[in-house]
């Protein structure tokens, strides 16, 4: 069954799959940092996931009803056709913050240091079955 894009259950699923991926676990275990995934809607409407990475794992996700909540260290905000190209894997997910298909706040140079890590991220992602917005 589909889970809706940025809701609660598919960042938990989402928070699953990254802690059940050893290819995440290897990738990413000098990566501290904690991220919004922003995405802004067909109906002009904005969705937002937070999660928590740490050291490999993922500590904590939840959809998030407050910006204002938490001051992660990263936003990706995007359109949510943008977000769809990169979980199909049609877009590479550091060339979309490139090209600004994505839109990054916060450190680049991090992000660049760990494209390993973003690229296994993903692919945690495209375990998540998605029931993208029509």
């Amino acid at each position: 069954m589909a889970i809706a894009f940025l809701s609660d259950e598919w960042a938990n699923a989402l928070k699953d799959a990254i802690n059940a991926s050893d290819a995440y676990r290897a990738a990413a275990a000098d990566w501290e940092g904690d991220f919004y995934f922003i995405a802004n809607m067909k109906d002009k409407s904005t969705r937002a996931v937070y999660l928590d990475l740490w050291h490999g794992e993922c500590r904590g996700a939840s959809m998030v009803s407050d910006m204002a909540a938490q001051s992660p260290e990263f936003e990706v905000s995007g359109k949510v056709d943008s977000w769809k190209k990169v979980i199909d894997k049609k877009v590479d997910p550091i060339q979309a913050l490139i090209t600004r298909q994505l839109k990054l706040k916060g450190n680049m140079a991090k992000v660049l240091r760990s494209v390993k890590a973003a690229q296994e991220l993903v692919n945690c992602a495209t375990q998540v079955p998605t029931e993208w917005p029509q």
